[in-house]
């Protein structure tokens, strides 16, 4: 789940969460916007009963999946936007 917060002029805080039970192990969020990089934001456990990461980005149109510890890559299951990516999989979309 994303939760969009307005954070200045053109930026916007995205918060990208999932259930703490969702995958076993340690998540991140890799996108276009981090490089696709599996250390630069991982999700981390919090008390509501969530895994979650909040990151500052520009307004515009984003790629992004999740990514666990053995590699196993997966869409946001509550972003119904995707797109096919050059290796014919697909990403979850955000539009902010």
């Amino acid at each position: 789940m994303l939760k969009i917060q307005a954070a200045g002029e053109a930026t916007v805080k995205v918060t990208f969460a999932l259930p703490s039970d969702a995958v076993d192990g340690s998540v991140s969020v890799l996108g276009d916007f981090n490089g696709w990089d599996p250390t630069a934001h991982p999700l981390k456990k919090r008390s509501n009963g969530t895994r979650s990461v909040s990151v500052e980005l520009p307004t515009g149109e984003y790629r992004f999946k999740y990514c666990t510890a053995d590699g196993e890559w997966f869409c946001d299951p509550q972003v119904a936007d995707t797109v096919y990516n050059e290796f014919n999989t697909p990403d979850s979309l955000l539009r902010v």
